[in-house]
C-alpha cells in the first residue's frame, strides 16, 4: 500500500515536472514573440520567468530523484504528462500574456493538488517545495494581471 501511494506521488510530480518543462518553452516562445507597446518590459519579464521556471524544473526532478522516483526526462515524456499545451504561433501581446496567466495559474492549480498529496502521504519535504513554488508562481500572476490590467 505504501509503495502504491508513493508511486501515485511520484506520478503527479512527473506531471509537475513535465508542466515546468513545457511552461520553461514556452516562456520562450513568448519571450522572443511578444510585440507590442509593452516590449521591453514583456520581453524581460518572460525571460526571467524562463529562468524561473529553469530553477523549479531543476529543483523538482532532483526532489523526485531525492525520493527514489524517476524524473521524466525526454520533450516525448515531458508532451505526454503536461496539463499545460504547447504555444501557439504569436498573437497581439495582450493575448500572450493572458496566456501566460491562464499556464500559471494552470500550474499553481496542479502543484497545489500535488502538494495535498505529498501531505496525505506525509512527505512533508516534498509539499514544503510545493508550496513555496506555489507562492512565487501566486506572485507572478499578480504582477502580470496588474500588467494586463
Amino acid at each position: 500500500m505504501v509503495r502504491k501511494v508513493m508511486n501515485n506521488l511520484q506520478e503527479a510530480m512527473n506531471v509537475q515536472l513535465a508542466n515546468w518543462a513545457v511552461l520553461y518553452v514556452k516562456l520562450h516562445h513568448k519571450h522572443w514573440y511578444v510585440k507590442g507597446p509593452h516590449f521591453p518590459t514583456l520581453h524581460a519579464k518572460f525571460e526571467e520567468l524562463y529562468d524561473l521556471a529553469a530553477e523549479k524544473w531543476d529543483e523538482l526532478a532532483e526532489r523526485i530523484l531525492t525520493i527514489e522516483g524517476k524524473p521524466a526526462s525526454t520533450m516525448k515524456e515531458y508532451l505526454e504528462l503536461a496539463t499545460i499545451k504547447e504555444a501557439d504561433k504569436g498573437g497581439a501581446e495582450s493575448d500572450i500574456l493572458a496566456g501566460a496567466i491562464e499556464d500559471l495559474k494552470a500550474l499553481v492549480s496542479g502543484l497545489e493538488d500535488t502538494a495535498m498529496l505529498a501531505t496525505e502521504v506525509g512527505d512533508d519535504a516534498t509539499a514544503d517545495l510545493f508550496i513555496g513554488q506555489i507562492g512565487e508562481l501566486q506572485k507572478q500572476v499578480w504582477l502580470l494581471s496588474a500588467t494586463l490590467a
